[in-house]
């Protein structure tokens, strides 16, 4: 064969490679999916008393958002979920194969009562089946709680309070697999993992501290280097460029109190890493994110609907976002906006151009409309069959 053949197969070969391709189509576009957990076992009443109810009620909703501004849910599954434990207890694969979603407590009976005590369950969902559907469960550490999934899709960390540890998963297609436990040595409350896959913030809440994980692979090691922060950090997240960080630390061990709380930013390009600034943004920050985009982040302030009304600082019943400014390294408050009531979950859409937060109290979730650092709510609203206690949409 002549050279001038060879390149004349060669092309055919191509141009059959492009046609096939092309019969194909391009490849399916993705759904823009959330995942919210309902907690029907913890319950306020309209004075602000909590109550603890039997369980059987709790739900977990799989919601198509592709629709900005009229969700729907595509299913909700009747398993356990819990309002304790930070509001970013699940997650959903980057090419949202798969959700996945910790459960941190059981209802045990005491008496004529009920109580929480630490679970063990991280439940799997296959998001690509019509409707998707629930199709494992994996033991992991005690009283599972915040968790993150990594951009490449094949690793996640869950944050263990009750077992002061991390659980490392693989994720290889549907198979979702506990691989390593990592000792912390203080109760962690929730994870962040940076946008090249090397390394992790975690929260230590009740040491006022967050600590740094390296990862090489499938292998996460504890640095003991820990950073200190504000009071309770309870939520992170880190920007889409990897050069900050940031916690939510929420003051006062899960309740509004009255006194001004703070974010706290890390410097995530110092070698160490290092906290250099504080941010003043309101009473109680529990949930907390930051946009695609990278230029805006919310910190979800609480409110007074999980207060007793006679409390000297409940002067108000809804929560609010304290919308954050990200400009490089400088993170600065610019606007707050209210929502509902006991405000937990927050979720940017993928583009950036849309929010929504779940109201605890309300039984809903706030739609808002996002541009630039102006956030405003449409005043539209997705009724769910429970409270949401935590919500997140894919990894990016």
């Amino acid at each position: 064969m002549t050279s001038h053949d060879r390149r004349a197969v060669a092309l055919v070969r191509l141009l059959l490679v492009l046609a096939t391709a092309l019969a194909a189509g391009p490849p399916p576009a993705l759904a823009d999916l959330m995942v919210i957990g309902n907690d029907e076992k913890v319950v306020f009443d309209a004075e602000g008393n909590r109550k603890f109810v039997a369980p059987g009620k709790d739900t977990i909703s799989i919601v198509d958002i592709a629709d900005r501004e009229a969700p729907k849910i595509l299913i909700s599954f009747p398993l356990m979920n819990s309002i304790f434990g930070p509001p970013v207890n699940l997650a959903i694969t980057p090419d949202e194969r798969l959700a996945i979603v910790a459960n941190s407590v059981e209802w045990l009976q005491d008496g004529a009562s009920w109580k929480p005590g630490p679970d063990t369950k991280l439940y799997v969902f296959n998001l690509k089946t019509s409707p998707p559907s629930h199709i494992g469960t994996v033991e992991i550490g005690k009283q599972p709680s915040g968790l993150a999934i990594n951009r490449a899709g094949n690793l996640a960390l869950v944050a263990n309070r009750a077992d002061k540890s991390i659980s490392v998963l693989s994720i290889q297609g549907n198979d979702v697999k506990l691989i390593d436990t990592v000792a912390m040595g203080d109760e962690v409350a929730s994870v962040a993992m940076t946008p090249d896959g090397k390394r992790a913030l975690v929260t230590k809440f009740p040491a006022h501290k967050i600590a740094l994980l390296a990862i090489d692979g499938q292998k996460v090691t504890y640095t003991k280097h820990d950073m200190p922060v504000g009071l309770w950090p309870y939520n992170i997240d880190i920007t889409p460029d990897g050069k900050i960080g940031i916690s939510a630390d929420n003051g006062n061990s899960g309740a509004p109190d009255g006194h001004i709380d703070t974010v706290s930013i890390i410097d995530l390009e110092h070698q160490p890493p290092r906290v250099i600034d504080r941010v003043v943004v309101g009473d109680a920050p529990e949930g907390f994110a930051i946009s695609p985009k990278g230029d805006v982040a919310v910190a979800v302030l609480l409110g007074g609907a999980s207060v007793a009304k006679t409390m000297w600082f409940n002067t108000k019943r809804n929560g609010s976002l304290a919308v954050l400014k990200i400009e490089g390294k400088k993170v600065t408050k610019v606007g707050e906006v209210e929502v509902g009531g006991l405000p937990e979950g927050v979720v940017f859409s993928p583009d950036g151009k849309y929010l929504y937060v779940g109201n605890y109290t309300d039984r809903d979730v706030s739609i808002l409309k996002v541009d630039g650092t102006k956030i405003t709510d449409t005043g539209k609203k997705l009724k769910l069959p429970g409270q949401p206690a935590s919500m997140r949409g894919r990894t990016q």
